[in-house]
């Protein structure tokens, strides 16, 4: 009961990404091919908004849901390790058609074979935790 919010706002986000096309495998192969600003405009929205809302966190000082201080703590490492980590998230995301988030939603949607990338996802995050000692941070 305690996470009844959470999972209905999740099924709210879910019906929002739908009905916005964004789990559109054809919106992002627009994208991809520089041919519509449909999803652009989402990704320049969310990032817009989550400034903002860092800068009402920071200025505001405010807590977060069990009232503890909210930290953000810059990162040391340069430009090769997000361009490498971007270059890899952003061919994921070409081949599959879906990033993290629009899986889950695709799956609910009953498009099934979603199942094989969030497979590959875990399996992914379950190779960084072996490797993570051994990988540049």
């Amino acid at each position: 009961m305690k996470f009844l919010k959470f999972l209905l706002l999740g099924i709210l986000f879910g019906i929002i990404m739908t009905k916005a096309e964004i789990i559109s495998w054809f919106r992002i192969y627009e994208m991809f091919k520089f041919e519509s600003f449909h999803m652009y405009g989402i990704i320049g929205s969310a990032i817009f908004l989550g400034l903002l809302y860092i800068q009402i966190i920071k200025r505001f000082n405010i807590k977060s849901i069990d009232g503890l201080e909210i930290n953000f703590i810059p990162k040391k490492h340069g430009f090769i390790r997000y361009f490498l980590g971007g270059t890899i998230f952003g061919l994921g995301w070409a081949v599959t058609g879906a990033c993290p988030g629009p899986m889950f939603v695709l799956l609910g949607n009953g498009f099934l074979t979603v199942f094989i990338m969030i497979l590959g996802s875990v399996l992914g995050t379950f190779m960084y935790g072996l490797l993570k000692e051994k990988l540049p941070h």
